[in-house]
């Protein structure tokens, strides 16, 4: 029985995709499967069986390799509206043992809190048993469960155990889980982070943690992310786990190209529209982004998806353009063509009151914030078309 203040169960569905083709087809179940965009130019792998992980395949891997190391794998297209209707299900199957129960994502996973459930239900290793007994026999996939003190611990434990694995952590026990996990394991780090820290011989988490604070900003070079990672390879998370009912705040806008295209010209005046777009739902609604993601569609069905977290949440213009395009370079590193572009603005709040330190700094927001305002005030009253930016133009119209 756990003794922490809270109990968080995870639920996670192994090589989701695939365990979810198999459900439809249990024929399927008696050979490797691999998850790709048959007869497209550079098809890379979507998802993989256990064995053809185990054989060599790897998500991201180009389709012709992987039929070159498992020649008799079944290879299917992806079907990611099956994948979310699935993750919806196991959402359903769950409900009825917490009211706090919050997708993770659309891959199959879930976050339970059922603290305090113990007088309906039983011990929460008994719910999320149950939970994987209804899963296995309504839906046809048989999901991992763990059970920890907070989100963080229970997702790590997820990853580090095998299908048909389960794992508890107790209060107390952090270090002891998470000291031999590699960095890339954690969820949250930033890529730029893991490559810095491998330069230094710091590949797990254990190596992390046995460095202070100061000495970790001195890595980094940034306090904001130094803070995060110091917390993070101590198993210390506090988000909460969102109730059923709640969605989370968010602005996702997209763009779709009339053709695929790799013209960088095209994709970054894209983005910027997209930005304005964003930008003025942002201010409407008085919030503020603090990530700012892109994701990225290639013509081969492969999706990327890259973010950016600013120092302070921004509704601006030109700051989230900054923070797009970052992201947007960290996702586009294939030759394939684009056929979609979005962007999602998350973790949103009321925009931060804090003063700037310095006169100039206060001086050139105001200009930026007022400037947004006048932008926003012309295009509700004449159309979004009224006032554009030259980067926006087809480029046959560019200067």
């Amino acid at each position: 029985m756990l003794t922490a203040e809270r109990s968080i169960v995870h639920l996670n569905v192994v090589d989701f995709a695939v365990a979810v083709e198999r459900a439809l087809e249990p024929r399927l179940r008696e050979r490797p499967v691999i998850v790709a965009p048959e007869g497209t130019a550079r098809a890379c792998v979507f998802d993989m069986s256990d064995e053809a992980y185990r054989a060599g395949v790897r998500k991201g891997m180009p389709l012709d390799r992987a039929h070159r190391i498992i020649r008799d794998a079944a290879v299917l297209p992806p079907h990611l509206d099956r994948y979310e209707r699935a993750t919806a299900a196991l959402f359903n199957e769950a409900k009825p043992y917490s009211p706090l129960v919050e997708r993770a994502d659309e891959n199959g996973h879930l976050f339970l809190d059922v603290t305090g459930t113990g007088r309906l239900w039983g011990p929460p290793p008994d719910v999320a048993w149950r939970i994987r007994k209804t899963a296995r026999d309504s839906l046809g996939f048989d999901p991992v469960w763990t059970v920890a003190p907070n989100k963080l611990l229970a997702k790590v434990a997820s990853r580090l155990g095998r299908p048909n694995e389960t794992c508890i952590v107790e209060d107390g026990e952090e270090a002891g889980l998470l000291a031999p996990v590699p960095m890339d394991l954690l969820p949250g780090v930033e890529r730029e982070d893991l490559e810095r820290l491998r330069t230094l011989r710091l590949r797990k988490a254990g190596d992390v943690a046995a460095l202070s604070l100061g000495q970790l900003e001195v890595a980094l070079g940034l306090p904001s992310r130094a803070r995060k990672l110091h917390e993070l390879v101590r198993g210390i998370d506090r988000s909460e786990v969102l109730p059923a009912t709640a969605r989370r705040p968010v602005v996702r806008v997209e763009h779709t190209f009339a053709a695929d295209t790799n013209s960088a010209p095209l994709v970054t005046g894209a983005l910027y529209g997209l930005v304005e777009a964003a930008g003025a739902e942002l201010r409407e609604r008085q919030l503020a982004a603090r990530r700012i993601g892109v994701v990225l569609d290639y013509s081969d069905g492969v999706r990327v998806i890259r973010s950016a977290t600013p120092a302070e949440a921004t509704a601006s213009d030109r700051a989230l353009y900054g923070h797009a395009s970052e992201a947007l370079r960290r996702a586009w590193v294939r030759r394939v063509r684009v056929r979609h572009l979005r962007l999602v603005c998350d973790r949103l709040i009321f925009p931060p009151a804090q003063l700037n330190l310095f006169e100039e700094e206060a001086h050139d927001v105001r200009k930026g914030k007022g400037l947004d305002r006048a932008l926003d005030k012309i295009r509700k009253k004449y159309g979004l078309e009224a006032v554009r930016v030259g980067r926006t133009l087809p480029v046959q119209q560019r200067p």
